[in-house]
């Protein structure tokens, strides 16, 4: 089947990108990250919610306080990236809501009111950006590699402090390295994912 993306565009995206283990120190800019983030944030989500939160650590200081809170198999490739994301969920969303969602401003105060239901809501759709913040890396022509191993916690407490956050992925930004790769494990096919009703 004919997609409407060439075959180099689906490659840039999909098939040949990899996460990324060991990077260039060819520096990630200001600029990259705006191009990034302009496509980023037409992701869809539920009520066009927008909690995904980016804190951009470039500072020597910013990334030893970052680093102390990843695991061990992840702090020497956080130390020495080009540049580093912590991508968080904001539990207060839902207070930009009515500016986001002119066609029904009520939609905060009938949906969003508990905070059990916005922290869900808001850790499932900002996952949903973070998902589209890797595809925008990539098509930027540069390499992800998002991590989960870290203490949440911890991180939550040092770059947010205000209870109202949570941390969804660490993610090292640059230029592919040497040994950038493993090798490429396995997906399910077709058939053992989907059925037909």
């Amino acid at each position: 089947m004919t997609l409407a993306l060439d075959a180099a565009a689906q490659d840039l995206l999909f098939r040949e990108a990899r996460t990324a283990n060991t990077f260039t120190d060819e520096p990630v800019s200001d600029e990259q990250v705006q191009a990034i983030y302009d496509l980023v944030k037409f992701a869809p989500t539920a009520f066009n919610q927008q909690p995904l939160r980016v804190v951009l650590v470039r500072t020597p200081e910013g990334r030893e306080r970052l680093v102390q809170h990843m695991a061990d198999g992840n702090k020497a490739k956080t130390s020495s990236a080009p540049l580093v994301a912590i991508l968080a969920a904001d539990n207060e969303f839902h207070e930009e809501l009515p500016a986001q969602l002119p066609s029904f401003p009520q939609a905060a105060e009938l949906f969003f009111t508990e905070r059990p239901v916005r922290e869900a809501s808001a850790h499932f759709n900002g996952a949903l950006q973070a998902g589209y913040f890797f595809l925008g890396i990539r098509a930027a022509g540069l390499a992800a590699g998002p991590m989960t191993g870290y203490n949440a916690e911890g991180i939550n407490k040092e770059f947010f402090g205000d209870g109202d956050h949570s941390v969804l992925a660490v993610v090292n930004i640059g230029k592919p390295g040497e040994d950038a790769w493993y090798p490429r494990s396995p997906r399910l096919a077709y058939d053992e994912v989907v059925t037909t009703v």
